[in-house]
C-alpha cells in the first residue's frame, strides 16, 4: 500500500511541479499575467511549488526504504522521473498541442527500460 500511496504522491507533486516550471508560460496568453515583471512570475511559479513539495517530501518518506517503504533511492528516482516526463507530455500537449512524434515514443520506451533494469 505505501508503494501505491507514494506513486499516487508523486503523480500529484509532478502536477504541480509541471505547473510551476511551465504554467507560467501558456499563462502570458492572460492580460494580467503577462503585465507582471519576471519577479512576479518567480513568485507565482514558487506559489504553485510549495504544494509540489507538500506532496513530493511525504511521498519519498512513505516510499523509502529505510522508513520502511517498498523503494530504495535509486527507484525512486526513477520511478519519480517516469511520472515527470509522462506528466509532461500530458501537460505539453493538452495546453500547448505538442505533437507526440516517434522519438518520444522511443525516448519513453527507453525510459521503461531504465524502470525495468532499476528493478532487477
Amino acid at each position: 500500500m505505501k508503494g501505491i500511496y507514494t506513486i499516487l504522491l508523486l503523480i500529484c507533486s509532478n502536477v504541480f511541479m509541471t505547473l510551476a516550471w511551465y504554467g507560467h508560460l501558456k499563462m502570458q496568453e492572460v492580460t494580467w499575467f503577462k503585465a507582471l515583471p519576471l519577479i512576479g512570475v518567480i513568485v507565482f511559479s514558487w506559489a504553485i511549488a510549495f504544494f509540489e513539495y507538500c506532496l513530493q517530501v511525504p511521498a519519498n518518506r512513505i516510499g523509502f526504504e529505510g522508513n520502511g517503504g517498498p523503494f530504495n533511492l535509486m527507484q525512486l528516482k526513477i520511478i519519480q522521473e517516469v511520472i515527470t516526463l509522462t506528466v509532461f507530455v500530458a501537460f505539453s500537449v493538452i495546453a500547448f498541442h505538442m505533437q507526440v512524434r516517434w522519438n518520444h515514443i522511443v525516448a519513453a520506451g527507453l525510459m521503461i527500460l531504465a524502470v525495468y533494469f532499476v528493478f532487477k
